[in-house]
């Protein structure tokens, strides 16, 4: 056999595959077995034609497209293999020159892993984040701990802002109601800002059994397209006003929350929780800065069947998330003021994005001979089956080879970008 590649693009190319005369006997051979199981001769049962006999009945056409199938089938693979090639899809062949018995000659074009030039990827300069804890999100967790610890009374006044009321409402834009916007037996805290601006506002004043209306327009930017910029009108029925009263911020509410004996103590445990939180969500946004800045300094040809792949799981993620609002695709794409074209474009550059990033990420973890043992994947898989112990289709899941090697995959990856992080963390 011999084989040359031709280069179509970055990440497609054009194998030439030639064969002679001795790599075509094995596909001829195999050939004949098939259509002589096939045939029907006098004298014999219906796939119990002997070779020699079934091959003065098969037509030579047949004979010869067979021959070509098992050829190809046979050899394309490693012709890819002989180019030094990886092809990412089956490649798409075309048969060029065919003599019987003698040579055949085809092409097969495929999708390639292409070859990624890799930037100075010890010197992207990004800065490691500084982690601080602000006073004011202490005094957040604090507030939310004391909101946790509070005691409701019903009570006969106006409602008024950090008071709970329970409503029933009905949005109407155009004098109809509009999906989403009603609800019934709703508790709502006022000044939570739940809702959009001037909603909670509209309630402070109103006294339990008032009925009444609250005129408001949506803001510009609203997420759903239908309501962005609207004018619209909630009917409210006010139901009930509870006081909320929330215990003091001190050494006894400090007590109530865990092993503590001061309202310090508390602080300097919500301060050590908050600075493990902060570190890392900033670790994990600087590990995404460092992937996006070696993809800028390297070449990283994106291959459009990747492309493709990564299209489609955002679409079916999106699929997912409309299936549980009662929408389909397009319906959650007008929701949310976008066309399909729109979508489109916008998911092809994440698609592209992600594409590079994990072909980026793959040749470093190569170069690097970045990899796991087998015993670190065996302990993940362990944790996984325990996550999905009640979950027969996971844990059937976990014993598929594929599922196995993804998991395998993935953690190299993750040991690739800490590898990342530590050579760039100054």
């Amino acid at each position: 056999m011999k084989a040359k590649s031709k280069k179509i693009s970055d990440s497609r190319v054009e194998v030439t595959v030639t064969l002679d005369s001795e790599d075509l006997k094995p596909a001829r051979k195999k050939a004949l077995e098939k259509l002589a199981k096939e045939i029907s001769v006098e004298g014999f049962r219906k796939g119990k034609v002997p070779v020699e006999v079934a091959e003065k009945f098969i037509p030579e056409n047949d004979l010869n497209a067979e021959t070509v199938d098992f050829a190809v089938r046979a050899t394309v693979v490693e012709a890819f293999k002989k180019v030094e090639k990886s092809p990412l899809v089956l490649p798409n062949v075309n048969v060029t020159k065919y003599v019987p018995n003698e040579m055949v000659e085809y092409t097969a074009t495929a999708d390639i892993i292409p070859d990624v030039k890799l930037g100075d990827f010890k010197n992207l300069g990004v800065k490691y984040p500084v982690v601080k804890v602000a006073e004011a999100e202490i005094k957040d967790v604090l507030n939310n701990l004391a909101s946790s610890f509070a005691e409701k009374k019903a009570v006969k006044k106006a409602a008024a802002m950090e008071d709970e009321v329970i409503i029933d409402f009905v949005g109407k834009k155009d004098g109809t109601a509009f999906k989403g916007g009603s609800a019934k037996d709703y508790h709502l805290t006022l000044g939570s800002k739940t809702f959009i601006p001037g909603f909670e506002e509209g309630i402070v004043g109103h006294e339990p059994g008032d009925k009444f209306e609250i005129k408001l327009t949506f803001p510009k930017d609203y997420g759903v397209k239908d309501l962005a910029g609207a004018k619209t009108v909630f009917e409210v029925l006010l139901k009930q006003v509870n006081e909320i009263k929330k215990p003091k911020i001190d050494d006894e509410m400090a007590k109530k929350c865990g092993p503590f004996k001061t309202l310090d103590e508390l602080k300097k445990d919500i301060a050590k929780n908050l600075q493990a939180q902060n570190e890392h969500k900033l670790e994990e946004k600087y590990k995404d800065d460092l992937v996006n800045a070696l993809v800028k300094k390297s070449t990283v040809p994106a291959p459009e069947v990747l492309i493709d792949d990564q299209m489609r799981m955002i679409r079916e993620d999106i699929a997912r998330n409309a299936t549980t609002q009662g929408l389909e695709f397009e319906e959650f794409l007008k929701q949310n003021g976008q066309t399909k074209e729109s979508w489109e474009k916008e998911a092809r550059k994440v698609a592209e994005t992600r594409v590079k990033a994990s072909l980026a990420l793959q040749t470093l973890a190569v170069e690097q001979k970045i990899t796991v043992s087998d015993d670190a994947v065996a302990a993940k898989i362990a944790e996984l089956k325990d996550v999905y112990k009640k979950s027969p289709d996971a844990l059937k899941n976990l014993k598929d080879p594929n599922v196995k090697m993804d998991i395998k995959n993935r953690m190299i990856i993750e040991e690739t970008l800490n590898y990342l992080v530590k050579v760039n963390k100054k």
